[in-house]
């Protein structure tokens, strides 16, 4: 299983990024779907998850109203969509498919992307 994360890198505050996600191998078009972030010196955190059918779609507090995520019916590509990122959403983003069709929180990843990195800047 492989899962292919993308479109990350450095830019100033207030701009905004697309992450992208490809499965292989496995598929997870029967799955949830999401991001997680981690920076430096601190715990992964679930940033957000998607439903297999690109319903269900749930956010970190702290990304509310900035980052949407998204995903064609039954398949396993994944987006997330940044906008207005600030300094605080400096991280390595990790794509993750879920164990199950709905809901995604860190017991319940089953196979984890290698990371992209997003860096903002004041």
């Amino acid at each position: 299983v492989q899962l292919q994360a993308s479109g990350g890198g450095s830019v100033q505050a207030g701009s905004s990024l697309r992450l992208s996600c490809v499965a292989s191998g496995r598929t997870f078009s029967n799955n949830a779907m999401g991001w997680f972030r981690q920076a430096p010196g601190k715990e992964r955190e679930f940033v957000a998850g998607i439903g297999w059918n690109g319903g269900g779609a749930s956010y970190a507090d702290s990304v509310k109203g900035r980052f949407t995520i998204s995903r064609e019916y039954g398949k396993t590509t994944v987006y997330l969509e940044m906008n207005s990122l600030k300094v605080e959403d400096t991280a390595v983003y990790y794509c993750a498919g879920g164990r199950s069709a709905v809901g995604l929180s860190l017991r319940t990843v089953a196979s984890w992307g290698q990371g992209t990195q997003v860096t903002v800047s004041s």
